[in-house]
């Protein structure tokens, strides 16, 4: 219990640097941001592999390259999701969703 709340705190945070790397991201504070890590959690662990399996041609047309889209959709339906997070548009979404990505290696190299 005490990892999975550490894994929150540290998405939480995440996010909420991600919102201040990328213009057209918003998140409006730490309440947005747990709640937004939590459904995030929730949309790469059910959504996502559907989506993978659903696009796997096209993944694998692209070498892979259609699962950023993927992130970015994910990332654009937490943001419709969740109250305190907007996301304008497809291309913020894209770049957020990669750094987003990044910054969870960068963490887990830590």
């Amino acid at each position: 219990m005490l990892t999975f709340l550490a894994h929150l705190i540290l998405s939480a945070g995440l996010l909420l640097l991600m919102a201040n790397l990328v213009r057209g991201v918003q998140v409006e504070g730490w309440g947005a941001a747990f709640i937004g890590a939590l459904v995030l959690g929730f949309v790469n662990a059910v959504v996502r592999p559907l989506m993978v399996l659903l696009t796997l041609p096209l993944t694998v047309l692209s070498f892979g390259l259609f699962l950023l889209v993927i992130n970015a959709l994910m990332l654009c339906l937490v943001a419709a999701i969740v109250p305190g997070i907007r996301v304008q548009g497809f291309g913020p979404a894209l770049l957020g969703s990669l750094v987003l990505t990044l910054l969870n290696l960068v963490v887990a190299f830590l």
